[in-house]
C-alpha cells in the first residue's frame, strides 16, 4: 500500500512541473430542454416534467409553528426520534442519539408558554459530526483510539447553536478522523445512502448528509477538508455548504490537516444551511484562525417566489470550469451539469467557460499536504495524552500498541504518507513543491473570479458507488475528490445543490452542482443557490426510503 502512496507523491512532482502544458479542450453547451433528466453513464434520457413545489425551509416553518401554537417543540421532537427509529437499522446515520432531546424541547415548550423570546434555532433538530467536540456526549471522531471519550466542553459552533435554541439530536458516523470518501473507513459501522442501501452516502461526513436526505434531524453540521461535506451532499440530494476558511471556528473541531479543515453545514434547503452558517459563524478568540470579517444577515438572501423577477439572475456572471467536465467525469454527470449551466442561463445568468490550467495538479497536492498535516496532528493519540491506551512493558510498545490498535487501516497509511512527505531529503521534492502548486491553484482561482461572480463544476464525477465497490482501491477512491479539493486549498467557500437524476437505485441517484464564490462571499452563493433551488421544475429530491415525506 506504501507503493501506491509514493506514486500519488510522484505525480505532485511531475504534474507541478508540467503546469503550463494541460490540455485545454474546447467543448460548447447543449442546448437542454427543462425537463427531469435520468441520464446514465452511457447516453441521457428524458421523462416528462412532473409539478413539484419547491422546497421549504424546515428552520422557518419550525419557527412559524411553534410560535403560532399549530405544535409544540416536544412533538416535534417525539416525530425525530420516532423517524430514526424507523430508518436507523437500515441506514446507521448515528452512533449515539442524545437522551436529553425531549427535554431539552420541553424547556422551549415552557418558554413558548411564558411569552419569553426564542432564538432562531429554537426546536431545530441538529445532527452533529462525531469529530466536533460536544459536552457530555461521546465525540470518537469514528476511531476507536477515541472510544467512550466524552469532551467537557462543547465546541464554539456547538455552543453558539444550543445558545440559539437548537437541539443537538446526536452525533453522526464518518470516516475515521475525516479520513474517506464513503464512510466506509469508520470504526463502528457502514453508513448507507438512503435513495439506495447498497449504495454509499459519501464521506467523510456521510452520517451527517444521510441523517438530513432521510429526515432524521433538520440540519446537520459536518466537517469538509476537502469535498467532506459537499461530495456527500451530491451523493445523497441535499444542501452542503462550505464556508470561507476562517468564517466559522474551528475550536472544538479535532484537527486532520489545520489549514483545510473547516466545519460546513447540510440542509434540504440553501435556506436551511444558510441560517445554520449564520449561527456558527463569526470571530473567536480561542481560534487563532478565526477571521472578524463581518457575518451579512444572509436570511435576506432568501426570497419567497411570488418576489422573484421574470430574470432574477440577471447580469449574474458565471463561469463553468471546462476542466471539471472532461475526461473522467461520467457522461451523466456532465450532461445533469450541463442542463444546471442551462437553467443558470434562463434565469439571466451571463454563462461563460472558464479554464484553471493548475485544477489538475489540486488532488495531489492536497494528498501530500494534508497527509502531511495530519501526520503531525494524529501524533497526539500515543495512549498517554490522548486516546485510549494499551497497557504494554515499556514505553515505546505503549505508543505502539495503542496506536496500532486504535487507528484504522486508512488513518495509518495517510499517517505513513505524509511522514514519508516530510521526511528529511523529500521535504522539499513534496510537501515544499505542494505548497507551491497551492499558490498557483489560489492565483488560477483570483483570476477566474475577477472575471465571474461565481464559478460552477459538478461536486463529483459520478453519482453514489455501491459500497465495497473502491474501498480496496485507494487511488480510485481520492480520484473522486478532485472536483472538491482546489477549494479547499484556496480557502474559499462553495455550495453543493442537487440539480438532477442519475440512473441508480430505485428511483435514480441525485447530482450535485457545485458554486464556487469569492472570499467570505457566501451571501452571493447563497442568493443564487436559493433562486436556482426554488426555479428548478420537476424535480423532487426526496429518497425512496421516505415516499410519504415531503
Amino acid at each position: 500500500m506504501i507503493g501506491e502512496l509514493i506514486k500519488i507523491l510522484k505525480i505532485t512532482v511531475l504534474t507541478s512541473k508540467n503546469s503550463k502544458e494541460i490540455a485545454k479542450k474546447p467543448w460548447k453547451l447543449n442546448s437542454i430542454r427543462q425537463t427531469v433528466t435520468f441520464a446514465s453513464s452511457s447516453s441521457p434520457v428524458t421523462t416528462t416534467t412532473t409539478s413539484v413545489s419547491p422546497p421549504q425551509s424546515q428552520i422557518l416553518t419550525t419557527r412559524r409553528s411553534l410560535l403560532s401554537g399549530e405544535i409544540t417543540a416536544s412533538e416535534i421532537a417525539k416525530s425525530y426520534l420516532s423517524r430514526i427509529r424507523l430508518t436507523e437499522s437500515h441506514l446507521k446515520c448515528f452512533l449515539h442519539v442524545s437522551d436529553n432531546v425531549l427535554k431539552y424541547a420541553q424547556e422551549i415548550d415552557q418558554r413558548i408558554a411564558k411569552g419569553e423570546e426564542l432564538g432562531p434555532l429554537a426546536g431545530v433538530l441538529i445532527g452533529v459530526k462525531d469529530n466536533i467536540c460536544t459536552e457530555g456526549m461521546p465525540s470518537t471522531a469514528g476511531s476507536r483510539i477515541l472510544e467512550h471519550y466524552r469532551p467537557p466542553f462543547d465546541a464554539t459552533a456547538i455552543k453558539k447553536i444550543k445558545e440559539l435554541g437548537g437541539i443537538v439530536v446526536g452525533k453522526t458516523n464518518m470516516d475515521e478522523f475525516g479520513m474517506g470518501s464513503t464512510t466506509e473507513a469508520s470504526a463502528f459501522q457502514v453508513t448507507a445512502n438512503p435513495w439506495d442501501l447498497n449504495r454509499v452516502p459519501g464521506g467523510s461526513s456521510g452520517g451527517s448528509a444521510a441523517a438530513v436526505a432521510a429526515r432524521q434531524c433538520m440540519v446537520s453540521l459536518g466537517s469538509d477538508t476537502g469535498g467532506s461535506v459537499r461530495q456527500p451532499a451530491s451523493f445523497c440530494g441535499v444542501v452542503g455548504l462550505k464556508p470561507t476558511y476562517g468564517r466559522v471556528s474551528r475550536f472544538g473541531l479535532m484537527a486532520y490537516a489545520s489549514s483545510l479543515d473547516v466545519i460546513g453545514c447540510f440542509g434540504s434547503t440553501v435556506a436551511d444551511a444558510g441560517m445554520l452558517l449564520h449561527a456558527i459563524s463569526g470571530y473567536d478568540r480561542f481560534d487563532s484562525t478565526s477571521s472578524k470579517q463581518e457575518v451579512p444577515e444572509f436570511q435576506s438572501q432568501f426570497l419567497p417566489m411570488d418576489l422573484f423577477e421574470s430574470k432574477p439572475l440577471k447580469g449574474v456572471r458565471v463561469g463553468l470550469i471546462r476542466e471539471t467536465l472532461e475526461e473522467g467525469v461520467d457522461s451523466g454527470v456532465r450532461s445533469v451539469t450541463q442542463e444546471a449551466a442551462s437553467h443558470l442561463e434562463a434565469l439571466g445568468c451571463v454563462l461563460t467557460e472558464v479554464s484553471l490550467p493548475s485544477f489538475s495538479l489540486g488532488l495531489p497536492a492536497y494528498y501530500v499536504i494534508a497527509s502531511s498535516e495530519s501526520s503531525s496532528n494524529l501524533s497526539r493519540y500515543d495512549g498517554v495524552r490522548y486516546g485510549n491506551q494499551v497497557m504494554a512493558d515499556e514505553l515505546n510498545k505503549l505508543y505502539e500498541c495503542s496506536r496500532g490498535e486504535g487507528f484504522g487501516g486508512e488513518v495509518k497509511m495517510r499517517i505513513l504518507m505524509g511522514t514519508y512527505a516530510l521526511s528529511a531529503g523529500y521535504y522539499d521534492a513534496y510537501y515544499k513543491r505542494a505548497q507551491q502548486v497551492r499558490t498557483l491553484i489560489r492565483k488560477d482561482f483570483k483570476a477566474a473570479l475577477e472575471q465571474n461572480d461565481i464559478l460552477i463544476s459538478p461536486a463529483a464525477p459520478s453519482a453514489a458507488y455501491k459500497i465495497g465497490e473502491k474501498k480496496d482501491d485507494p487511488l480510485a477512491m481520492y480520484a473522486g475528490d478532485i472536483m472538491t479539493v482546489n477549494v479547499n486549498l484556496a480557502g474559499l467557500p462553495a455550495i453543493v445543490l442537487p440539480c438532477g437524476l442519475v440512473e441508480g437505485g430505485p428511483l435514480g441517484l441525485p447530482v450535485g452542482l457545485q458554486m464556487i464564490g469569492a472570499a467570505f462571499d457566501e451571501e452571493k452563493l447563497l442568493k443564487v443557490g436559493h433562486i436556482f433551488e426554488q426555479t428548478l421544475k420537476g424535480s423532487s429530491f426526496v429518497p425512496p426510503l421516505l415516499p410519504n415525506v415531503a
